[in-house]
């Protein structure tokens, strides 16, 4: 069955999460370690055709004040080049999703080294996690 990835695309890493079959919850699935544009996107490639990938759902980290940044205008920039692969593309409001991973990781006492192991996937898992709510 068809499923929807979830992607958090920061500057040295790119969090990638995956919805369950039924597209109800989203779970962490790796850390993709950016190289350059052409690698990473590749890299999303191979994760979409593995899993049989119908929609990929990217957090879009706007201010505050809800307009576009420079980190915003990346993304963005990222999204471009991953219309390639033609598959649908949604953007989502990822405000503080970072800021919550990080607390939920203090919370269950997580230490730091494996925490920066985690962190963007989880990050990527709360943006699709977040989607998959909405639609239901």
């Amino acid at each position: 069955m068809p499923r929807i990835l979830g992607l958090d695309v920061g500057d040295a890493r790119i969090g990638v999460s995956i919805s369950d079959e039924l597209c109800i919850t989203a779970h962490g699935l790796c850390t993709i370690h950016r190289r350059s544009l052409k690698k990473d996107i590749r890299s999303v490639e191979k994760i979409v055709d593995e899993y049989n990938v119908e929609k990929i759902v990217i957090g879009l980290p706007k201010m505050l004040s809800g307009e576009i940044g420079i980190q915003a205008q990346k993304v963005q920039r990222f999204i471009f080049a991953l219309q390639k692969l033609n598959i649908p593309i949604i953007t989502w409001d990822e405000r503080l999703t970072t800021a919550e991973a990080h607390r939920i990781l203090s919370a269950t006492d997580t230490s730091r080294k494996k925490r920066k192991k985690v962190i963007d996937q989880l990050a990527a898992s709360l943006i699709l996690d977040s989607y998959l709510i909405s639609i239901r």
